[in-house]
């Protein structure tokens, strides 16, 4: 540990609140607790807790990880031990036995899971949350692999998806039985699951302001057309609906394919915003 990093660290512990909040969680041990149920043991608005933990996990003393629609924060043993390792390393001229060898004081760290890839959350939008929205969060669940999630909302929600849509989507293979209409409320509040990506399936959502997902999400709009304006023949409504799929499948499969590790955030929404012209091409292995 370097000396720069145990000053951020000691900033990080600098207040009180903080500190009930690492006593909190070490208690807890490895399984620690939800970011609601600290809230409410800490007697703490969810604004506040939240500036608290991500001043923490910047310093390297707690994590989060989802666990289904949660977020579940954990003290860092490792990290604290490294704080106090660097305290003590030179107790008594190198000589740590002397003042009893304070690092030992901790228990032995839990393993830290390395081979855990990170799981990009990605919320799709559009009104109704009936169409667009549901077919992109199908096929990003498909494609996506184990790398990102999935979800889809509306700001106006209907009852239930097309029913053209679904079963346009079980003829490709994709599965169904999760996918329903709901409100993009679902996804605030800090027992929701924190979004790394907010898409915009549609020219505007009647007027509405986005709420607050949690976190700074990067944001970008791929307006395309309303499947359930689609006119004609059965045969004509059809080909247009292979038509979206196609388009939003293209657009996921690139979008999945970027390099995220080395892209920074500005980087990443303008690839995004690019993603919205019309006539992208196939990516190398695509359909």
């Amino acid at each position: 540990m370097e000396t720069s990093d145990a000053a951020a660290a000691f900033n990080a512990l600098s207040l009180e609140t903080r500190i009930d909040l690492m006593r909190l969680l070490i208690t807890e041990g490895p399984t620690g607790l939800p970011a609601g149920v600290l809230a409410a043991r800490l007697s703490l608005p969810s604004s506040t807790l939240s500036f608290h933990l991500a001043a923490l996990e910047r310093a390297g003393l707690t994590q989060s990880t989802r666990q289904g629609r949660q977020m579940v924060h954990v003290a860092r043993i490792v990290g604290l031990r490294q704080l106090l390792g660097f305290l003590t390393e030179t107790c008594c001229g190198g000589r740590p036995e002397v003042c009893g060898d304070i690092a030992r004081l901790l228990p032995p760290p839990p393993p830290e899971d390395k081979g855990m890839t990170p799981a990009f959350n990605v919320l799709f939008l559009c009104t109704h949350n009936s169409a667009r929205s549901v077919m992109a969060e199908a096929i990003l669940e498909k494609v996506g692999g184990n790398r990102f999630r999935a979800y889809s909302a509306g700001s106006d929600p209907i009852a239930a998806p097309n029913p053209e849509v679904l079963a346009r989507l079980q003829s490709l293979g994709h599965g169904t039985e999760r996918l329903r209409s709901k409100s993009w409320h679902e996804f605030t509040g800090l027992n929701a699951p924190r979004m790394d990506f907010v898409i915009t399936l549609c020219d505007t959502l009647d007027g509405q302001v986005c709420p607050e997902f949690g976190g700074v999400p990067v944001s970008a709009a791929w307006p395309l057309p309303d499947p359930t304006q689609f006119t004609g023949s059965d045969g004509e409504r059809a080909a247009l609906l292979n038509e979206l799929y196609a388009s939003l499948r293209r657009r996921i499969e690139i979008f999945v394919a970027l390099p995220f590790a080395s892209l920074d955030r500005m980087a990443l929404k303008a690839r995004l915003d690019e993603l919205a012209a019309p006539g992208l091409p196939t990516p190398v292995g695509g359909r």
